[in-house]
């Protein structure tokens, strides 16, 4: 079976959640006998690797835009990097040659996931689409920024949205993925009758059970004989790291022996600047390590987790929240951001915290019980690694994946003839 898998994004520079659990998920397809095929857009840079290619996998990669007139060459980098509704003629050129697939499965909306939606119309085979970030599950904070009118520019492009049905795009797909249970429910209610699957990523428990600290103590020598405080995620609003620095003084001075960690590649850089400032503001050049990005199967990522004391995740809004078993499956204990995605896998008390970003107190007595309580941080570490490897194995959630494939096939098979 071909699967072809249309993603909106594929930049090893900026890897990230998405694209280490897309990774995974084919890692258990080819396991169950898919042959998942990627089409992502060109990238503007040199690469110095590609995970995919390197994992064998095909990846073709066509040229795609940003139809907006009379904006920066920064705010058109942002709009790739994160959200932007991207347009592309040659994808629609690539797919006319794809004469084998069996299923579409597309990762991207807007205009890309519409193109693969009439590929999959036209070649009568199933069309699948993944959420992998909020649509109707979003903060009102976070709706607001994504839905917000540019203050520059012109969108030119609405005539192509309106060219391939973009509107259809839910109402057509065979099946509709999320990881968020609460994504589920608000599109069901919104999509009655609509098969709207809840799919978690998976994790490889075998990944985190190499003991890689020598490999981050050598790297990152500032946390030796350090407690560490690791946020994992990449570098912007949505993730909220300038929240996290503005508690940093009193994390210090409450716990003046630790170092906090930032590791993540940044995809917004008046964000990412602002942070730099923050930092120095702060006067917290020596208490703070930024990474930069580093790939999920970098052993310097995978020593981070293991010696951290505490991941922490201070989103605005989560969807799912990977890294949070990442930590499980690496030992850590976790405190979380109170949002949809880590309220559905942080049981409060038991293998992890939640706080209330509102309320930065919850957040300090959560972390206090947590760094002078190791020994209980230990057992809900391990509780959360029980969770992992019960309900979050790579191989039977890519089983899962490959029987929905199955079965919609068989339906159009169905469908066809009659």
């Amino acid at each position: 079976m071909r699967a072809v898998h249309v993603l909106r994004k594929l930049d090893p520079t900026e890897w990230g959640g998405t694209e280490t659990a897309l990774h995974r998920l084919f890692d258990g397809l080819r396991d169950q006998g898919v042959t998942p095929v990627v089409y992502c857009p060109e990238l503007e840079h040199e690469a110095e690797s590609d995970p995919l290619v390197e994992s064998g996998y095909e990846v073709q990669r066509f040229k795609a835009f940003v139809p907006v007139w009379g904006i920066s060459e920064e705010r058109r980098r942002q709009m790739i990097a994160v959200g932007g509704n991207l347009m592309s003629f040659d994808l629609v050129a690539e797919l006319l040659f794809e004469q084998n697939c069996s299923v579409i499965h597309s990762h991207a909306l807007g205009r890309l996931g519409a193109i693969a939606r009439a590929f999959a119309s036209q070649r009568k085979v199933p069309f699948l689409l993944t959420i992998h970030g909020g649509v109707l599950d979003l903060p009102e904070k976070v709706k607001q920024s994504f839905n917000a009118p540019l203050t520059h520019g012109v969108e030119w492009g609405k005539l192509f949205g309106f060219l391939l049905q973009s509107h259809r795009l839910f109402r057509d797909a065979d099946a509709i993925l999320t990881c968020n249970p609460r994504e589920a429910a608000l599109l069901q209610e919104k999509l009655p009758g609509k098969r709207i699957i809840v799919q978690p990523h998976g994790v490889d428990m075998a990944l985190y059970s190499r003991d890689c600290r020598a490999e981050a103590l050598n790297s990152f020598p500032q946390i030796r004989n350090r407690k560490v405080v690791l946020s994992l995620g990449r570098i912007d609003p949505i993730k909220n790291q300038s929240w996290l620095l503005e508690q940093a003084p009193e994390l210090f001075r409450n716990h003046p022996d630790t170092i906090l960690v930032l590791a993540g590649p940044c995809t917004d850089e008046p964000y990412g600047q602002s942070i730099e400032r923050q930092k120095q503001q702060l006067g917290l050049s020596g208490r703070l390590l930024m990474t930069g990005g580093l790939a999920a199967q970098d052993p310097r990522l995978i020593g981070l987790l293991q010696l951290a004391d505490v991941l922490v995740l201070p989103s605005l809004s989560e969807t799912f929240g990977l890294v949070l078993l990442e930590a499980w499956a690496a030992g850590t204990v976790v405190l979380a951001s109170r949002t949809s995605g880590a309220s559905a896998l942080v049981e409060d008390g038991k293998n992890g915290w939640l706080f209330d970003l509102e309320q930065p107190a919850t957040f300090h007595q959560a972390l206090a019980r947590l760094l002078s309580e190791p020994r209980r941080s230990e057992e809900m570490a391990g509780c959360g690694a029980k969770k992992v490897r019960e309900e979050y194995s790579v191989s039977s959630l890519a089983g899962r994946m490959k029987s929905l494939y199955d079965e919609l096939i068989e339906e159009k098979a169905k469908a066809c003839v009659t």
